[in-house]
């Protein structure tokens, strides 16, 4: 460590390399962000990151490689990931690295990660990955020289910016030299991020904590009038509007018939039976999309719920994510939304002569709300700019999806303007990706698209100083929320329009708070600027956690959770398993019980404590945590064993690795049935029914087990798509059947003839399976036909399993004489000899010339070799000369009667085809 120390002592000379154009106040930031950790505290649009850029550029020596060092620059995000990435590639020589969840880093590794500090000098993230990476000791903190925190006013409570500061930071600080810890520098614009006060003295105890939990001073200028010199504010407005409500007639209509709605959908579910969870699921998306749907008709006007209707139902759009639903719950959620669809349309005029824009009629009618009207009208008074630039900020991801498409049916006939929404993760709502959102912002900034209906996700960072006019639909939440949209405008005269409904005294008095917000925290800051920070009472708020001695990998009460559903969602899954623990509490008694998929080495947990539902969750999955990491299920960076495989795989085969691959057979399946006994096992039958009209048989089947399975699993339905249509699959306990040490080899030898019929047809793999012993044939179920519901004596269709013995080389050896009308016939001549034609029916024939497997499914007597055959072409030919031209086979038995077949179809992975198409259509954004 002799050069590593070197290179910290000489981090005591560093001097500030500025750039040329940087402005007094930049400069002045530089100097003490260099001295000591800072949070600088300006206005949006007044170049905090040149600041940042300019400090890295003085720690740049440091930092270029070979050196093992590194710079982090957090984001809150991921929209400004690039957008700061290519400043500071632009304004320096670093080696910049970018990274955000989507790009999977979820199941990086340690060697990953160190492969990316070796390669980049600056690596600009959002804060869960950072945090992520040092929880799994992939990153160790005295590696880092300098620690970026954008937008540092979200560093509270759980944040990933205040966990690495509480858990990483203060922790290391009560261990270590100082100087073993990075440079921090803190942007914001502004400090706090509450509701807001007239008390200067709460301003500043809010700053205050975060100096603390930053372990930095703030740094911000002396007055606005510095500021103005170099960067224009925009002018607030207030636009009052005076609220009328929709029609009662219309009023109660909606009300009336969505909670009917609702009532009839949920009787549905109750009639499905789907058990607890599915049930609790499929209610909670239910009671929010009717949520949703009455907000949108009270608060914005009949025809825009109409419109969040016709979205929230479109097939392609899969966009509430509140959790993943058994197929008959997305079914009924889905119907949900389209009965609540027809609703909306009754309350509409209906014809192509009609449209909505004429904006009284629209609002005495209910369609659109004064609130709407008002935000038109406000637009309008815009026209005559010839480079507009709007950014509209809602509350709702809906509401922003949905105003968006009425500002594009309404303005193009008033004016030029175009119109795009963006709108991140929020709620459960997904709507775009991070494409997307790249390409909305890209064409805002040429000016192709002139206003954006946004939420909070484009507060904060946004780079366009074209922007001239923001509008808040939806009051501020907070200070940081009015400053930084505020501070979108960035253009000469531009004005910043907070809409406020008519007598609505509390966000008037909110507002003029907000307003005067800004001049009371910078004379506090000012003010307190002397005060040392002091040390936090306690680094890890006096949780509990468990650390891995040997890599100092850690995880708390608090990642406790999300640990333990990562590691659940790398268990062995299909398009309709995701594995996922269940938690049952017992508030009152202080315990909980928390199950893990029985794919798990640790099955269950059960705890007991004081707290609320959350804590005892927490402790349960910390233990959990602790457990699995013993068992080997976590690796010593307590991440899942399976990632390391996952990654260890595509190193060596470099090539994707996919959990399909992971198999896992439970103990109820059979495995090994002793040769001398006769084993009681369990029987399930798996009902068949198809949804679709062609004439294609299906037959139900029998899954027997050594155990019985638990009532979740063993009874299920679900519906699988096939290219058909669908099929519906119940499966229900049919009860218990005793079988022989025979019977189950027999099962066995016929279960997998069958897959292998079905998936190789090929002949030569065929003549192979029947070369197999019994106790070489490893199958861990049974999947065996059922016999029909007139049949009462076997479950098991055992004339059918005993098919596999049928003696193909000499089929008439055991053929007795029958008196079906088929046995009237002469025998049949085929490549193994005389056959009797009953004993062909039903029976698997290959073609030699192609291999093809068929069916028989009937003998055409009217038809043989010498019949005649019309081509494609038009010509005629008979079978026995096209046979001969076509295929080179000479029919020797020309007046043998031809066999009816159908051909073995094609089996695909229908689990996996439905996961893909999913993957495929819906894009899942990241909690990043």
């Amino acid at each position: 460590m002799e050069a590593a120390d070197a290179i910290i002592d000489g981090s005591k000379h560093l001097s500030p390399d500025a750039l040329p154009f940087a402005r007094s106040y930049q400069l002045e930031a530089l100097e003490k962000a260099i001295r000591q950790n800072t949070i600088v505290y300006l206005e949006t649009g007044s170049g905090k990151t040149l600041i940042a850029v300019m400090l890295l550029r003085s720690y740049a020596y440091l930092l270029r490689k070979p050196s093992p060092y590194i710079a982090v620059f957090l984001v809150p995000s991921v929209v400004l990931v690039t957008q700061q990435a290519e400043v500071v590639t632009m304004l320096t020589d670093l080696k910049v690295g970018k990274y955000w969840g989507e790009m999977g880093v979820d199941y990086w590794d340690a060697a990953t990660w160190k492969r990316e500090q070796e390669e980049n000098e600056v690596l600009v993230m959002t804060p869960q990955i950072l945090l992520d990476a040092l929880r799994h000791s992939f990153f160790k903190l005295e590696m880092i020289k300098v620690l970026i925190f954008d937008e540092c006013h979200h560093a509270r409570g759980k944040h990933p910016y205040a966990c690495i500061m509480t858990e990483f930071y203060h922790h290391q600080r009560n261990l270590r030299s100082a100087s073993h810890l990075p440079r921090i520098l803190g942007m914001t614009a502004s400090p706090i991020k509450t509701k807001g006060s007239s008390s200067s003295h709460t301003y500043w105890k809010k700053i205050y904590q975060l100096e603390n939990l930053m372990s930095s001073k703030v740094y911000t200028c002396v007055s606005d009038s510095v500021l103005a010199e170099y960067i224009p504010f925009s002018t607030p407005k207030l636009k009052i509007y005076k609220h009328i409500e929709i029609p009662y007639v219309i009023f109660e209509h909606v009300a009336k018939n969505l909670s009917s709605l609702k009532e009839k959908h949920l009787n549905f579910l109750k009639e499905l039976n789907l058990g607890g969870l599915a049930t609790i699921s499929t209610e909670k998306r239910i009671s929010k999309l009717l949520l949703t749907f009455f907000f949108c008709a009270t608060e914005l006007g009949v025809w825009l719920a109409l419109k969040a209707a016709e979205f929230l139902s479109c097939d392609e759009s899969d966009v509430f994510l509140w959790g993943k639903l058994d197929i008959h719950g997305e079914k009924i959620v889905k119907d949900f939304t389209l009965d609540v669809l027809k609703l909306f349309l009754t309350c509409i005029p209906s014809g192509p002569e009609w449209s909505i824009g004429d904006m009284d009629a629209d609002m005495e009618a209910g369609f659109l709300t004064s609130k709407v009207v008002c935000l038109i009208e406000s637009l309008l008074e815009y026209r005559e700019y010839k480079d507009l630039r709007c950014i509209i900020f809602v509350e709702r991801v809906i509401t922003a999806v949905v105003l968006q498409i009425l500002l594009s049916e309404v303005l193009p006939k008033l004016s030029s303007w175009k119109t795009s929404y963006m709108a991140g993760n929020h709620a459960g709502l997904q709507t775009q990706s991070r494409k997307e959102q790249n390409e909305v912002v890209g064409e805002f900034r040429k000016g192709t698209v002139n206003i954006i209906v946004a939420t909070s996700i484009l507060e904060e960072g946004l780079d366009v100083q074209t922007c001239n006019l923001v509008v808040r639909f939806d009051p501020s939440a907070t200070v940081s929320s009015f400053i930084q949209s505020r501070g979108r405008a960035r253009m000469q005269n531009s004005d910043f329009l907070l809409m406020v409904r008519s007598g609505d005294t509390p966000t008037v008095s909110r507002v003029k708070n907000f307003l005067a917000s800004g001049d009371i925290m910078r004379k506090e800051s000012l003010r307190h600027a002397s005060l040392a920070c002091s040390p936090l009472e306690s680094t890890l708020n006096n949780e509990e956690f468990y650390r891995v001695e040997s890599t100092g990998a850690i995880v708390t009460m608090s990642s406790s959770i999300a640990l333990i559903y990562f590691f659940c969602s790398r268990l062995p899954s299909d398009g309709y398993f995701k594995p996922s623990p269940r938690c049952l509490i017992d508030e009152e008694r202080g315990i909980c019980t928390l199950d893990l998929p029985k794919s798990s080495p640790i099955s269950t947990i059960r705890v007991e404590s004081k707290g609320n539902a959350q804590m005892l969750k927490q402790i349960a999955c910390l233990e959990a945590c602790k457990q699995l990491h013993l068992s080997g299920a976590l690796t010593d960076n307590l991440v899942p064993a399976i990632v390391l495989e996952e990654t260890v795989a595509q190193e060596l085969r470099n090539e994707p690795y996919y959990d399909e691959k992971v198999s896992y057979f439970p103990p109820e399946l059979v495995s090994h049935c002793p040769n001398e006994s006769v084993q009681t096992y369990h029987s399930y039958l798996i009902e068949l029914k198809k949804n679709y009209e062609y004439d294609l048989p299906v037959h139900n089947i029998i899954l027997v087990v050594r155990r019985e399975f638990e009532t979740d699993v063993g009874n299920i339905s679900f519906e699988l798509e096939v290219d058909r249509g669908n099929l519906t699959v119940d499966m229900k306990y049919a009860g218990v059947i005793p079988l022989t040490s025979e019977q189950v080899h027999l099962a066995r030898r016929f279960q997998t003839t069958a897959f292998r019929v079905l998936f190789d047809h090929n002949l030569s793999k065929i003549d192979n399976i029947f070369d197999l012993r019994d106790d070489s044939i490893k199958v861990d179920y049974l999947l065996l036909p059922a016999t029909s519901s007139q049949q009462n004596t076997s479950v098991i269709d055992w004339t059918s399993v005993s098919s596999v013995c049928f003696p193909r080389e000499n089929p008439s050896i055991n053929h007795k004489r029958c008196f079906c009308s088929m046995c009237y016939s002469p025998y049949m001549h085929t490549k193994n000899g005389l056959v009797c034609a009953c004993v062909l029916e039903n029976s698997l024939v290959v073609t030699p010339h192609n291999g093809r497997v068929y069916c028989v499914t009937g003998i055409i007597a009217e038809l043989n070799g010498e019949s005649q055959l019309k081509m494609r072409d038009g010509k005629v030919t008979t079978y026995k000369n096209y046979f001969e031209a076509q295929h080179g086979i000479c029919l020797r038995f020309v007046q043998e009667s031809l066999l009816n077949g159908k051909r073995i179809f094609q089996v695909q992975n229908y689990l996996q085809r439905r996961r893909q198409q999913k993957e495929k259509g819906l894009f899942m954004f990241s909690h990043y």
